[in-house]
């Protein structure tokens, strides 16, 4: 780590209690000069810091820089693989480059932008500084191909019961993979597999989550206004360095129990789905059901037109409030 890394380190630690320089400088052996050169570097990135005479430096409790340092406080697995960006093309990516060349089961990449990220089917996610929070977590599972739809069922939950811890506020979900809160969708996840050729299994999966926290300056987009949401509103204290360790511990955690499916009751409560007509969506074709329940694999049991039923493990659905 570098000197200006170590001493970021010390204030997420001591966050709101100042720290001098001379005690600074003592504990990580360098001069009084290089931790003000360091700070001074710190300021300018924006990590709110106050540095006061005969007080020293303090960094502000709401300061809301996205850093590794501040992450990690948070971590449960202080050890975690972790990659903290300002931007990045997209963290399921970086993430999937990561995974190929070797990174361990639980690696997280986070950033604070995206210039291209992705959704579902090619779609792009909107992904702008300082708005939301943007992830990616590799898995090196032994689940059957055809069970990664569980790795996205447990990534919903994981990031409802991390929301919930982190920021007090409670999020709903839409099978398969949007969460919403309060009637509208404020992330998006997007899991993709990578197949080991040799057993027919999974090699790696990479979870990556979109999560909106603040609505993008200037508002939303015409197109996005009436159905995207941001969890926090301008002025609260969002607190993106626990809310992101807060769904990298969840979704470590539920996701290396699979196949344990105990979170699939909490997945069901949280659901806005069943009981609902719904319009289907599925290769590019859209049809009218009636959604009736949520199995232990994550699939959709609906009701058709005609009286028949059918069990959807992919695609996803409309729900028609009319």
């Amino acid at each position: 780590m570098t000197t200006k890394e170590r001493i970021l380190a010390l204030l997420e630690e001591n966050r709101g209690t100042p720290l001098s320089g001379e005690a600074l400088a003592e504990e990580l052996g360098v001069s009084r000069t290089a931790v003000w050169k360091a700070i001074k570097d710190l300021q300018k990135a924006g990590h709110a810091i106050a540095a006061a005479q005969n007080r020293g430096y303090t960094l502000d409790t709401d300061s809301e820089v996205l850093s590794e340092q501040g992450v990690r406080l948070f971590l449960r697995n202080k050890s975690l693989n972790l990659v903290v960006a300002q931007e990045l093309e997209s963290t399921n990516l970086t993430a999937k480059q990561l995974a190929a060349a070797g990174a361990p089961h639980g690696t997280l990449v986070v950033a604070d932008s995206q210039t291209a990220g992705r959704g579902r089917r090619g779609r792009s996610f909107a992904s702008p500084p300082g708005t939301g929070l943007y992830l990616s977590m590799v898995l090196r599972s032994a689940l059957p191909m055809q069970s990664a739809v569980l790795v996205t069922s447990a990534a919903a939950v994981a990031v409802c019961r991390a929301v919930e811890r982190a920021a007090g506020k409670r999020l709903d979900i839409k099978w398969v993979n949007d969460l919403f809160y309060r009637g509208k969708k404020c992330c998006g996840i997007l899991t993709e597999a990578t197949a080991d050729v040799e057993t027919g299994g999974v090699d790696y999966l990479v979870v990556g989550i979109g999560l909106n926290l603040l609505p993008p300056e200037g508002g939303w987009p015409e197109e996005l206004a009436e159905i995207a949401a941001s969890i926090f509103t301008p002025g609260e204290h969002v607190g993106r360095c626990r809310i992101a360790a807060a769904i990298a511990d969840d979704l470590l955690a539920l996701c290396t129990a699979l196949p344990d499916t105990s979170f699939m009751a909490e997945y069901r409560a949280r659901n806005l789905v069943p009981g609902r007509d719904v319009d289907v969506i599925q290769n590019g074709e859209r049809r009218p059901a009636h959604a009736l329940a949520i199995t232990d694999d994550g699939h959709l049991l609906v009701r058709l037109p005609g009286g028949g039923q059918e069990e959807l493990s992919f695609g996803e659905v409309s729900i028609r409030f009319q």
